[in-house]
């Protein structure tokens, strides 16, 4: 949700930031400033060897000093701007570096709905540009436009010193710059925030485009997203366009005015030399020193160009940094120290948080026991709220009614550290990270050295029949690529399965981790979860009838409630509503990627 902000309320916001390189950030604008202030000197110097050294009878030795002076000049110029830059430079890295990490840290622990809103190319523009175009602010906008504005007060002072009048004259082009330049801030502003908004859309089409290829390339569909892509390119290449026509047409009225001011004060000025009103060196000097400041006139154009951009990046991160993590922990937390993992759910109700108003609730009062070490399984028609039940449980989302316990102790009274280490998880959409199968297997554990962590990957591997591992280029140590996508659905689920495993948990949640798997797989992996799930809670979504024969009991959900609880033969027998989901789920695996390259090699057999 856009706010509207100042630009003084969104360039505050950065204090706290630059509060801890303040010092140095002061020590480049004086450095800045210095450079600025030799430059001005130059003009003064010339002022003198003119009605000096070249009037009748002037010494020769003064234009040796004059030059002396204005080489001094210049080297005292061209060291200010290296100390402007060593100043500032590491500093801001540093905070835009410290800035960066702090909003990946927020990100990790804003809520799951909140990622569901965002769009993670949002979000990485956020990461990655718009924090960079605020330390490019912090380094040089923010100097240089406080240095550009001193300069040409200071200049402007030094020609009415001068020649009052001719300054006048210059000064005349002040007024239309300043009403045309409130105009360029408000409009820039807009078209500013409309183009970073574009750009972070683009990047979550790309992003899409990369992680979805199989898919487009299997159906065929690659023209149509290349069609997509290209308008949303344009919109945004239509959008600088604009951006850049806004500030060209400043900078030709920031530039064009000063020039046409310093024609008119030339020709007065030439007539009051003439007239003796006025010495050569005065009116020399005059504009040298009117080109000293022409030139930070001209340059705040861009200067403020940049800092209105600053401002919708600010504005852009700190929508993110302020969105409120809704899932917290509680003052005083309870800690399990040995839990036996007795879960129960206690009239549980659950509502998206951008559901409509009037929409009925998810999950609408859920009453469900598991015993410690017990093995339930859910089921039920698609969209009766299986899997978002199974995300209650490690609070991945919050409970909007009741309450959800571990031996009798509410989930919200225990930090989520720990809650998540005794909770482990598995999702159907398999989720692997750009890391060696290794990393990827024991994120969750905790093991007490090498060798420990060797039992536990072989042990967990061995459970999920993962043994394709060990025969990967580089074994266990093999980078599986982003997303694990150089594997199929199947080994992706047996390397995930085995990541939850291997966190050795209480309580496990598991959203139908066995889809893609083969039958004869399924039945090997079923072996050795009997075992490893012994004294283990487990509470487990099926979609498939050998899933279900897995559970000591079986859990039916029917319209966000649990209707009926049982053996699976109990609920055959005398639950109609269980025949029919147990009859309309289907027998064998999904895999997914399978499909999608058998589709592939059709498409490309047929064009063969």
């Amino acid at each position: 949700m856009q706010t509207q902000t100042t630009l003084w309320e969104s360039l505050s916001r950065l204090y706290p930031h630059i509060k801890p390189i303040l010092p140095r950030l002061i020590l480049g604008l004086v450095c800045a400033l210095g450079a600025s202030l030799m430059a001005l000197a130059i003009p003064q110097v010339f002022r003198v060897l003119i009605n000096d050294a070249l009037a009748v009878g002037g010494a020769t030795s003064t234009v040796w000093i004059a030059a002396g002076v204005v080489l001094l000049l210049g080297v005292l110029e061209a060291t200010f701007v290296a100390l402007r830059r060593q100043f500032v430079i590491a500093p801001a890295t540093t905070v835009e570096t410290n800035m960066r990490t702090s909003f990946y840290r927020h990100l990790q622990d804003l809520t799951v709905a909140f990622h569901d809103r965002w769009g993670s190319g949002q979000l990485l523009s956020r990461a990655m540009t718009d924090l960079n175009l605020m330390r490019r602010w912090m380094a040089f906008g923010l100097i240089m436009l406080v240095v550009t504005s001193l300069t040409v007060v200071i200049g402007v002072v030094i020609m009415f010193l001068t020649s009052w009048v001719l300054a006048l004259i210059f000064l005349a082009a002040a007024l239309p710059i300043m009403i045309y330049g409130f105009r360029f801030r408000t409009s820039y502003s807009k078209v500013s925030r409309k183009s970073q908004d574009q750009a972070g859309d683009l990047a979550t089409t790309v992003e899409e485009s990369v992680h979805g290829i199989r898919v487009l390339k299997a159906f065929g569909r690659s023209r149509e997203a290349l069609e997509g892509f290209n308008l949303q390119a344009e919109e945004l290449r239509q959008t600088e366009i604009y951006k850049a026509r806004s500030l060209a047409n400043f900078s030709l009225i920031v530039t064009l005015l000063p020039e046409l001011a310093l024609g008119a004060s030339l020709v007065v000025g030439v007539l009051f030399a003439a007239n003796g009103d006025l010495s050569i060196g005065a009116l020399v000097a005059f504009f040298a020193t009117a080109a000293v400041v022409a030139t930070p006139v001209e340059f705040i154009g861009p200067l403020l160009a940049m800092t209105f951009t600053a401002k919708t990046a600010i504005d852009r991160h700190y929508e993110v940094m302020e969105s409120v993590n809704t899932i917290t922990d509680p003052e005083e937390p309870v800690r399990l120290a040995d839990p036996r993992g007795d879960v129960t759910f206690t009239d549980v109700h659950f509502r998206y948080p951008d559901a409509e108003e009037g929409t009925p609730d998810v999950l609408n009062g859920i009453n469900l026991t598991l015993r410690a070490g017990e093995t339930m399984a859910l089921v039920g028609v698609t969209g009766c709220g299986k899997s978002t039940l199974l995300q209650l449980v490690p609070r991945l989302y919050e409970v909007t009614g009741g309450s959800i316990a571990i031996d009798g102790t509410d989930l919200r009274s225990i930090s989520i550290a720990d809650l998540r280490t005794h909770v482990s998880v598995a999702f159907e959409d398999t989720t692997l990270f750009s890391n060696s199968v290794r990393e990827n297997v024991l994120m969750g554990a905790e093991p007490r050295d090498d060798k420990h962590a060797d039992e536990i990957l072989e042990g967990a591997l061995e459970v999920a029949q993962a043994h394709f591992a060990y025969s990967l280029p580089d074994g266990v140590d093999t980078l599986i690529g982003e997303e694990g996508l150089s594997l199929s659905g199947g080994q992706r689920q047996r390397i995930a399965l085995a990541r939850s495993i291997a966190s050795k948990p209480r309580v496990l949640v598991l959203d139908d981790p066995l889809s893609a798997l083969d039958v004869r797989t399924e039945e090997l992996v079923e072996e050795g979860l009997r075992k490893v799930l012994l004294h283990t809670t487990t509470l487990i979504v099926a979609h498939r009838p050998s899933t279900v024969a897995l559970a000591d009991r079986v859990a039916l959900l029917e319209d966000g409630r649990v209707t009926d609880v049982g053996t699976h033969t109990e609920l055959l027998a005398r639950n109609t509503h269980y025949r029919y989901v147990i009859a309309s789920l289907p027998d064998g695996p999904t895999d997914l990627d399978a499909e999608l390259e058998d589709l592939e090699n059709d498409d490309e057999g047929a064009l063969t």
